[in-house]
């Protein structure tokens, strides 16, 4: 599937009238997993990204480069549409419409800029936020940097755990009258907040977090939500699987011993599209 028809999917589950979980990727894979199982749309977080491009916690390490090439691999592997945090734009107004050139090359079909201000600034320990204007700037940028219309831009705020209700609803409002597709929050828990940007934005709704209070799926999607994040579980549940095998291996178990599902052959096979590689052997080389 080409990348256009990848953003065309995406959009789709923005025009519906379903809240969609995403299944968490990390690489090639795991993206293959996901699309295996049904998952709608795949997303590649930051932090994720930093782990696994460079096994560091997330302090906006990774670079632009970096991030768009693990990226790349993703979207080459499925046709899974893969959604990706694409943090500040790694930058001012200008690297993020560079940003999203790079991403589009590499074959996303949507992602989100946020207005937090980052890497961290010298001598502050808390997060902050650029200023309303700049935010605008940079959403104007990112979509500026677009060329294939059916890619969604979405605006990404972590205002309501940083400066409430108020600045959210604001910025959100002012995204959404610069163009981008939807709105991304990080941090919003409360119904209250959740209906204080519905009843002030049309656009479609992410959402960063779900806590129990508002986590039931119609319930979100009676309120515009499209895309709601259940955290990024597969990947911390790779690196657990990881250890505890090679602690078995170094412990004395011989591979026999160690459990059926870490040797699962039939699965290595499916995911790696084995079968597929054997047809082409004989189409190509025989």
């Amino acid at each position: 599937m080409i990348d256009s028809e990848k953003r065309a999917k995406f959009r789709q589950v923005l025009e519906g009238t379903e809240c969609i979980h995403p299944g968490s990727v990390f690489d090639a894979i795991s993206s293959r997993i996901a699309e295996d199982l049904g998952y709608k749309v795949g997303m590649f977080a930051g932090s994720i990204a930093s782990a696994s491009i460079l096994g560091d916690p997330d302090h906006i390490l990774v670079t632009l480069s970096e991030f768009a090439e693990q990226a790349r691999r993703i979207c080459r592997a499925s046709d899974l549409p893969l959604m990706v945090d694409a943090d500040h734009g790694y930058g001012n107004a200008l690297n993020v419409k560079r940003t999203v050139e790079e991403l589009e090359n590499s074959g996303v079909a949507a992602l989100t800029i946020e207005d937090t201000l980052l890497p961290r600034q010298f001598g502050k320990s808390q997060t902050e936020l650029i200023s309303l204007p700049e935010g605008v700037g940079k959403m104007k940028a990112a979509l500026e940097g677009r060329k294939d219309h059916n890619l969604v831009i979405a605006g990404r705020t972590s205002a309501f755990q940083i400066t409430g209700t108020e600045d959210a609803v604001e910025r959100a409002k002012a995204y959404e009258t610069v163009g981008v597709d939807a709105i991304f929050f990080a941090g919003l828990n409360t119904k209250n907040q959740l209906e204080a940007v519905r009843n002030s934005i049309d656009i479609p709704i992410m959402l960063g977090s779900t806590p129990e209070e508002i986590a039931d799926k119609k319930y979100l999607a009676s309120m515009g939500v499209k895309i709601a994040l259940q955290g990024h579980l597969p990947f911390m549940a790779a690196v657990k699987a990881t250890r505890d095998t090679m602690q078995s291996l170094l412990e004395g178990d011989l591979p026999s011993e160690i459990s059926p599902t870490a040797l699962d052959n039939e699965l290595m096979n499916k995911v790696t599209r084995d079968q597929q590689f054997k047809n082409w052997f004989n189409e190509f080389l025989s």
